[in-house]
């Protein structure tokens, strides 16, 4: 059995390495051949290992195909979930739209879109977590504009609107197909949520929302939204009037990105309080790091050359590797929360790449592609922002609009292709390569027999459930599926040996 570990440990290997030059003038992104990803020995074995990929419906609308490790045309959310995602997070807006049914970007991320998403997700076995702004378009602790709708409403008014309209949206995105797991009340509500901004306001309008969620359905975790972790007193100071105003609630989430928010150790910390005070779960609803400073599409980026590229916070090469490295690293931190309450971590945005890639190019060449890059953006909002947003938020998004400021932190190059560094969310189960993990040892006795292929069997006809990890075992054919095809190839191999 020792030969056979090591047989599957260098089959694995090999099915992990793919590719391509290191970062240059062209703007390719550095793939090392073989990421290492240390086991992470989860406290909570239902821990979220999420992705937020609000903005592919519009991407895919504009043109962009994602591609498996071979190059092939695959459905993203078969990639996701082949590559260990577990949990797909989705912003929604209100009425992201101006007068003329133009969208202001972003994803233009309405009810339907989210529907879309949720459905998708659902079907390759991952739960949906809706974060609702409450806003028609980018709410963060600068920003919470109310709805249009909404803007002339008292707050009475507002929250009986807020509940109904989180109770009926929960509603249509479950007659659709999407499995929920979990709701965010609001999206980075520091400092205010849907136009208000006085404590006791906010409160009822948080109350509202949780009401709705706990109607919709009594097993779904309802979340609070905040950034900043950094400031400890922030955090304390949250925690603690969602605990004056009493908030119904389950967990306590948080952005974290490390070039603004601080050190892992602080983290920890920090969640540590409001889970030791308050009984609550946290999590990290947000990261993200670059996997290159390199850019694809002509819009700056978040991390670049010039921008959030240093700092004694910052450990990770800015590299597929580094990539891997940070988004472990904030499950280690998370799961490293007193009491065993860390719930999990979301990546934001892992997916939103170039309509169209300008590396390399120059002069006309350049002018050329980053106009239909423009084009597209403003066609299908698959930028950041469009120049229609400028009628709802005139003083940001309609003075600074354009295309992705993270496409050099996806999980996919330029041309879409998957990069290793995804695997990140399923080795973190594993570890590189392996440790006690035997591929085909379904039922875990340490052998690989008769009975794993019946498992894989009995999995097939929706008579047993697997585990993540079985999931990943009973994938013997390594073609990251799991079917009657991995009971045939176990057969065989049990016939040989």
């Amino acid at each position: 059995m020792k030969l056979f570990k090591k047989i599957t440990a260098f089959a694995l290997a090999a099915s992990l390495m793919f590719c391509t030059a290191a970062a240059n003038a062209s703007g390719e992104v550095p793939v090392k051949d073989n990421i290492k990803v240390e086991k992470i020995e989860f406290k909570n074995p239902d821990f979220i290992r999420g992705m937020d990929v609000s903005s592919v419906i519009s991407l895919e609308k504009a043109g962009v195909r994602f591609k498996n490790a071979d190059g092939e045309t695959e459905d993203i959310f078969k990639l996701l979930s082949d590559g260990g995602v577990n949990y797909i997070r989705v912003r929604v807006w209100n009425d992201p739209y101006d007068g003329n049914g133009k969208g202001y970007g972003g994803g233009n991320n309405d009810l339907e879109a989210a529907a879309e998403i949720g459905r998708r997700a659902a079907e390759n076995g991952m739960k949906l977590l809706v974060d609702f702004h409450y806003s028609d378009f980018w709410a963060d602790p600068s920003k919470q504009k109310a709805p249009k709708e909404w803007s002339e409403l008292s707050l009475s008014e507002k929250e009986v609107k807020l509940y109904d309209y989180t109770l009926d949206s929960l509603n249509y995105l479950k007659s659709k197909g999407a499995d929920i797991g979990m709701v965010q009340i609001g999206n980075e509500t520091n400092n205010g949520i849907a136009g208000e901004f006085e404590q006791n306001n906010m409160a009822k309008l948080f109350s509202a929302g949780s009401k709705a969620v706990r109607e919709f359905d009594k097993n779904a975790l309802v979340a609070m939204h905040f950034t900043n972790p950094e400031k400890t007193g922030m955090v304390k100071y949250l925690a603690d009037f969602l605990n004056k105003y009493k908030v119904d609630y389950d967990v306590y989430a948080t952005s974290y990105y490390p070039y603004w928010h601080g050190s892992l150790e602080n983290l920890t910390s920090v969640l540590s309080y409001v889970s030791n005070t308050y009984g609550k779960y946290v999590m990290v609803a947000e990261t993200s790091y670059a996997n290159t400073l390199a850019d694809t599409d002509g819009h700056g980026n978040t991390v670049s050359e010039w921008n959030n590229n240093t700092g004694s916070d910052l450990k990770w090469e800015f590299s597929v590797q580094g990539q891997a490295d940070e988004v472990h690293d904030v499950m280690a931190a998370v799961n490293d929360v007193t009491g065993g309450k860390g719930l999990g971590v979301f990546y934001w945005e892992g997916a939103w790449i170039t309509v169209g890639d300008i590396s390399g190019k120059s002069g006309s060449a350049y002018t050329a592609q980053y106009n239909k890059n423009k084009a597209l953006w403003e066609k299908y909002g698959c930028g950041w922002a469009s120049s229609f947003s400028g009628e709802y938020d005139p003083d940001d998004a309609g003075k600074y609009y354009g295309g992705s400021a993270v496409d050099n932190q996806a999980f996919f190059g330029a041309d879409g292709k998957v990069l290793p560094s995804l695997n990140v969310f399923k080795n973190v189960l594993i570890g590189s390569l392996t440790d006690d993990y035997i591929l085909g040892d379904v039922n875990g006795d340490g052998k690989v027999n008769i009975n794993d292929a019946t498992e894989i069997q009995r999995y097939t006809a929706k008579m047993r459930k697997f585990t993540d990890l079985q999931m990943i075992s009973a994938d013997f054919n390594r073609d990251g599926k799991v079917n009657i095809n991995d009971a045939t190839a176990i057969q065989v191999y049990i016939s040989r040996s």
